[in-house]
């Protein structure tokens, strides 16, 4: 993405909402507010992190909303409500892609449906092939887990120094945080740190006494720590 020299605009994320309206599903907000609608119906960038079931306050309270940032000609934020139709098809479709094409840019596609319904589509822009997805079954489905397996092997393959932890379709949160676990003995063994080490570390950093207790979000900046600390340890 080229930088543009000289005076400009401020340098920060454009927000796009999703909305079926006459003409578009999906627009801006300028500086006052007003809505800016975005008829092309398709934003194509490399995706480079997600935050689901976000809390937001807005004119009406409180709410839940995913983001999903875009870096494209500039950084896009495309935030959606969670429970969705369109934030569905994006965590489904998100989920059937392998880690090789999250690297590479994408096509993400709005579609109107009955009511005010917006679906999400992902294309592959090169091949124009939509990322296959079945709705089978979606009521019985956990939106909260799978978003943060989601959110995990996202924002986890984004630090390209780390090898990405392979995740299928069917790995449960459990699973993924038993892989995070496992990472972390391995750093941990390689450090020579004891037991006793280890829960003085959590309890001042997390206030926590096991890495049992810790979020996926803990449990990954506590195995970056690790590997910082054995960077260090290495002679150079």
């Amino acid at each position: 993405m080229e930088v543009k020299l000289g005076f400009g605009a401020v340098p920060k994320p454009q927000y796009v909402f999703v909305s079926k309206e006459a003409d578009h599903c999906w627009y801006m907000l300028a500086e006052d507010e007003k809505r800016i609608p975005i008829y092309e119906r398709a934003l194509t960038g490399v995706i480079t992190g997600i935050e689901v079931n976000k809390k937001v306050e807005n004119t009406f309270g409180e709410v839940i909303r995913t983001d999903l940032n875009v870096l494209a000609d500039k950084p896009y934020i495309i935030r959606s409500g969670s429970d969705t139709y369109f934030c569905k098809g994006l965590l489904l479709s998100l989920d059937a892609l392998t880690s090789e094409q999250l690297r590479n840019p994408l096509t993400i596609s709005v579609r109107p449906g009955d009511s005010n319904v917006v679906f999400c589509n992902i294309y592959d822009p090169v091949t124009y092939r939509s990322v296959g997805v079945s709705w089978d079954g979606h009521n019985e489905i956990d939106w909260q887990a799978l978003g943060q397996k989601v959110s995990l092997k996202i924002n986890r393959i984004q630090n390209l120094n780390q090898e990405p932890i392979q995740i299928s379709a069917n790995t449960t949160a459990s699973e993924i945080h038993e892989v995070l676990i496992a990472e972390s003995d391995t750093y941990l063994a390689q450090l020579n740190w004891t037991p006793e080490q280890g829960r003085e570390y959590l309890q001042q950093r997390y206030n926590k006494r096991s890495r049992l207790q810790l979020s996926d979000t803990e449990i990954l900046d506590f195995i970056d720590y690790l590997k910082l600390q054995l960077t260090q340890s290495c002679p150079t």
